[in-house]
């Protein structure tokens, strides 16, 4: 195929994603350790909206091409990139120098969709380095969904205190990251307890693997619930998404002496209960920020998702054309989704 020079792509030039503009713009040059690829589909995430509402902690970068998670083919490849060919099915992930190891502030400066442009676009460069392959038997809107929620809930359950069979989950809703870290622990011989406000949303999780479900409307003391299905004892992970609003239920479910709390978002809507000293005393719990994960753990969650093809397989909602991106945000925005929304791009 011939080699593009322009790309179609999204830009973020105001706040609100309602003001998302569609333009043309040259593909950067492709470097010696560089690959270009095509873009496939693209998984949208909560941090998104932050970004477009200009509600998000870091600096953006200036008419930000947004969002961050994209399965891509490759379609030419530097003179001195070795170990992959045009064809390829890749994904980036999502900061594109963490490659082993802790994270640090130059590795969060390329953050893609953020700090750095993003894969709302038809093409694009890449460092070589930053690839991961996708695992064969996911399609493009499958894998799209990989970078970002699936990896930071395998970062969650495979940290420093990691996952093992018997150990109770607890997951909070029904999104993106919390859907994959039912499934990782299903695959993991874990019990998973789900929350959501919708007995619908929980009739899904129930058949994803979750033996126990709780809708937080009707029982608003879940973290009593989780107690005594856990017989007293308390959860060994909480995959806490909702932020100030759940964080004192969620360290109170958790297992006293090493029950890990996993901070991922804050999307509840629920006031915040800022008497969180004593239950973190008392539970004696470890709260972890979870900031995605590496290229070494991408992978290594591939070779899980390919271990265990049915348990993982990525929770598509719904499917938005490239033409229809702003769309799919407000899809997102409106919280009817269970797993992820996609938008096919190629």
């Amino acid at each position: 195929m011939s080699i593009p020079t322009t790309t179609l792509q999204y830009s973020l030039q105001q706040k609100g994603y309602q003001n998302l503009v569609l333009n043309e713009a040259p593909i950067a040059k492709v470097g010696a350790q560089d690959v270009l690829v095509k873009v496939h589909a693209v998984s949208l995430q909560y941090r998104d909206l932050m970004i477009a509402s200009g509600n998000y902690g870091a600096k953006i970068a200036k008419d930000v091409v947004p969002c961050s998670d994209a399965a891509c083919e490759i379609i030419g490849v530097g003179e001195e990139v070795k170990g992959w060919k045009v064809g390829d099915r890749v994904c980036a992930n999502f900061s594109l120098d963490h490659i082993h190891g802790a994270v640090n502030a130059a590795i969060a400066n390329t953050a893609l969709g953020g700090q750095q442009y993003g894969v709302l676009t038809q093409y694009r460069t890449f460092p070589a380095h930053s690839l991961v392959r996708i695992p064969e038997h996911l399609s493009y809107e499958e894998a799209s969904t990989l970078p970002c929620a699936a990896l930071t809930a395998y970062n969650a359950l495979n940290g420093p205190v990691r996952i093992k069979a018997g150990d109770f989950v607890v997951v909070l809703g029904t999104g993106g990251v919390s859907i994959f870290a039912l499934q990782f622990a299903v695959a993991a011989g874990a019990t998973v307890i789900a929350t959501s406000s919708s007995d619908e949303k929980l009739k899904i999780a129930t058949k994803l693997g979750a033996k126990h479900v709780i809708n937080y409307k009707t029982t608003p003391n879940w973290d009593e619930e989780v107690q005594k299905i856990t017989n007293g004892v308390g959860a060994n992970h909480i995959i806490e998404v909702g932020g100030s609003g759940t964080l004192a239920k969620s360290i109170r479910s958790a297992k006293m002496g090493d029950g890990q709390v996993h901070i991922i978002g804050h999307v509840s809507s629920e006031k915040g209960d800022t008497n969180l000293i004593f239950p973190l005393i008392l539970g004696a719990c470890t709260l972890r920020g979870i900031l995605i994960g590496s290229v070494s753990q991408f992978e290594d969650m591939n070779n899980l998702i390919r271990a265990n093809p049915d348990v993982t397989r990525p929770v598509v909602d719904k499917v938005f054309p490239f033409d229809k991106a702003i769309d799919a945000y407000a899809y997102l925005e409106s919280q009817q989704h269970v797993g992820k929304v996609v938008i096919k791009v190629a």
